[in-house]
Parts: C-alpha cells; structure tokens; sequence
C-alpha cells in the first residue's frame, strides 16, 4: 500500500509591497528586511501598498502567496484591462504645474476616481516660482470653490505647505509627466534618490522618470507612493450612474430630470445640464463627464 507523505508545512511571511516592476515586487517584512519576489504564474493583481503573505527562500527571494483585504484601491482601466496604481492608501496627490501645462479632464477623471474609491484628494499646484503659475492658480479656483483641497508649493524651494498634509497618511502622487513629482518626493524623503528629468518645454512635455512605482516611508506613520507619470485616466470600470455621482456638483440635481435613465448628455428634460447653463456647474467639468460617458457607451457597444 502506497502511503503518501505528508506536505510539508511552509512557513509565510506577511509583508508589505514597497515596489512594483512589472511582476516583479520589492516586499518589506515586519523586521524591515526587504525580499525580492514574484509572483505563482502570471498573476499581476498586486499593487504597490498591497500587505501580502509571502513564502520566503532561503536567499533574498520569495514568492507571493496570497494578498490580504484592502482598505482602497486606486487603478484606472480602458475597455481592455486595468491598470493598479496603489493599494491602503488614504490620500491621493494630484501634482499639477503651469510648466509642462496641464489638463483639466485629467484632474476631473483622478477626483472621480478618489470619489468613486473613497480616498480623499489633494491637489498640488507645483513649481509655483514659475510666472505661469498665477494663472494655473486662478484656474484651480473651481476646485477650490467645490470643497477640494488645493496647495502650491515649490518642490525646488520650499515643500513645507504639503509637510503637515502627508502627516499620519499613505498617499500616492499622481499627475502628468513633468508636474515635479520625483523632485517633491527627493525633497520629503532625503536619499530617495529618484531621478528627476528636466522637462521639454519645446515639446510642452515631461520625460518618464518612474518606471515603477514605489513605497517610501516619511516617518513611522506616514509614507508616500511615487507612480509613473500618466496621459491618460480611464474609468471604465465606473458604472454610468456612479460616474455621475463621483462629480460631487452634480449631486443635487441627481433624480431630478424628465427621464429617470437620463445619461445627462443630450436627453431633453436633464437638470445637470440645466444646472450647467445656470453657471452652478462649470462646462468643462460636464465636458469630462460626457467625455468619460461616451468612452463607456463606446466601449460597450463594441463589447456588443
């Protein structure tokens, strides 16, 4: 009679991921030692400030055994697939700047994206020494005036407006190429050493300094996520109606047009877009929301 062996026991170890590459993740354990590891297969869910278990080699290697429950999540998707940014975070960072210049849906789509996953925003008007940057602060006026909070610092100069913000947080910066990421994250974390890149002002465009993202810690109770700089923000994983709901603005008038399925694009009766000729919600915010809606309704009809 053939009688099995009993599996061996495997030790796990729980840790947190401070670095994402592609399938490749940088883990920190609990004595703080960091272990290299991969992944079982082509499994690619896992996010930078995921806390995972791992099965430790017995070298600085390891593989991820199972991801532990999230508080947040923020990730973006096409009509194709999804994209993680960051996992447990508290707070999102929006790095803006008047040089390279930047885009307001791109600012609309990462709020709806913090409203849609309950994760508070911050906007930061960086490089605020430039000339430019008057005007790029009056144009955040209208997200001042909705409740958002909005800050202007100078990474190059001085940072301390943003200090206090990040206290007792886990927030992740996000934004264009060029807003001035890397260098606000070399001024908060002394020795990060994350390369920075001059911006093409010719090309009005910034050059990838991030390739993956990564965790760094600014005290015992607060950390700060760098991610690679991003053109575009997709939410098609955001239901039409919760989309509408993520654009706080809009909220009072939810419920109240002709047709209970209105998409508030160009159905007769629709109070936002009566709001919106009233001057109560301003036209480029409904224009990012249109903007998203139509990708969603695209996407759809291919999938069809």
């Amino acid at each position: 009679m053939n009688v099995s062996k009993p599996r061996a026991k495997v030790d796990l170890h729980a840790g947190l991921v401070v670095a994402s590459f592609g399938r490749r993740y940088r883990i920190e354990l609990a004595d703080s030692s960091l272990v290299e590891c991969s992944t079982r297969g082509k499994r690619s869910d896992i996010a930078c400030g995921d806390r995972v278990t791992i099965q430790h080699s017995g070298d600085n290697s390891g593989v991820i055994e199972s991801i532990l429950p999230r508080a947040t999540l923020l990730f973006r998707s096409d009509a194709y697939k999804q994209k993680l940014i960051a996992a447990n975070v508290t707070q999102v960072v929006i790095v803006v700047a008047a040089v390279p210049s930047f885009y307001d849906d791109l600012i609309n789509r990462c709020l709806a994206a913090c409203e849609h996953g309950g994760i508070k925003p911050l906007i930061v008007l960086n490089k605020s020494d430039l000339a430019q940057s008057a005007a790029a602060w009056d144009v955040l006026a209208a997200y001042r005036a909705l409740g958002y909070r909005v800050i202007r610092v100078c990474a190059k100069q001085d940072v301390a407006p943003l200090i206090p913000l990040l206290e007792n947080q886990t927030s992740v910066l996000v934004g264009q190429s060029g807003m001035g990421k890397s260098t606000l994250v070399n001024r908060l974390v002394p020795g990060a050493a994350s390369r920075v890149a001059e911006s093409s002002i010719a090309l009005d465009s910034g050059k990838h300094t991030t390739t993956g993202v990564l965790l760094h810690h600014i005290n015992a109770g607060s950390a700060l996520i760098d991610s690679p700089g991003l053109q575009v923000f997709g939410l098609h994983h955001v239901s039409l109606e919760d989309t509408a709901h993520a654009f706080i603005e809009f909220r009072p008038w939810l419920g109240l047009c002709r047709f209970r399925d209105c998409a508030h694009r160009v159905e007769p009766g629709c109070a936002i877009d009566a709001a919106c000729r009233d001057g109560r919600i301003s036209t480029s915010r409904l224009a990012s929301y249109r903007t998203l809606i139509a990708e969603a309704l695209r996407a759809k009809s291919q999938r069809y």
